[in-house]
């Protein structure tokens, strides 16, 4: 089974929600989820290009190669596919973007921020979660902790830096639960 971005946040409203969401199923009659999808992608975009205005353009990429990012040299990402294979599933997202800062000191390891676009003004529970799946699967692939994301939201560009270790956890238990749901609907429509 593959777990997106889509199917953990429906989950983290509703285990039926997601269920219908890993079945492809889309909600019916309701243009809200609708103008809301609307707004994440339109503000995506626009926050991404800001961002990568602000940047130098020979440290950014769009798109990177996922299998290649720990012999990475740009400083920023954006549009980052990523497919972690799992015990149970399989983790796939693209994320908003990916700052990547420098070692420290020579022998320790350049660092990854997943960095997620979010419209509104006022940040979620479900926001901050949705980052932690990022940095989860960034952590997954490449072998390594990523201790925080940023997320870049509303009218002003705030940006908030969230911790995301305190979450691992959660955030594995979650994608186990709605891996178990997958199996066991699988099993009983059969």
């Amino acid at each position: 089974m593959k777990i997106t971005p889509d199917v953990f946040d429906a989950y983290l409203k509703c285990p039926t929600k997601c269920w219908l969401r890993s079945r492809g199923e889309s909600p019916s009659g309701c243009t809200y989820p609708e103008w809301v999808k609307a707004q994440s992608q339109s503000y995506r975009m626009s926050e991404t290009e800001r961002l990568i205005a602000a940047s130098p353009h020979d440290q950014v990429v769009h798109s990177p190669d996922a299998g290649n990012l720990k012999v990475a040299k740009w400083r920023l990402a954006a549009n980052v596919p990523m497919q972690v294979k799992m015990d149970f599933c399989i983790l796939e997202s693209e994320l908003h973007a990916v700052e990547r800062l420098p070692a420290e000191s020579r022998g320790k390891p350049a660092q990854f921020i997943p960095i997620r676009f979010v419209f509104s003004n006022k940040l979620s529970k479900d926001d901050k979660m949705l980052l932690a799946f990022d940095a989860f699967a960034l952590a997954r692939s490449l072998r390594r902790q990523v201790t925080h994301g940023r997320i870049i939201h509303g009218d002003n560009h705030t940006t908030s830096k969230i911790k995301t270790t305190p979450v691992d956890n959660e955030v594995r238990k979650k994608i186990e639960r709605i891996a178990v749901l997958a199996v066991l609907t699988s099993v009983r429509l059969h």
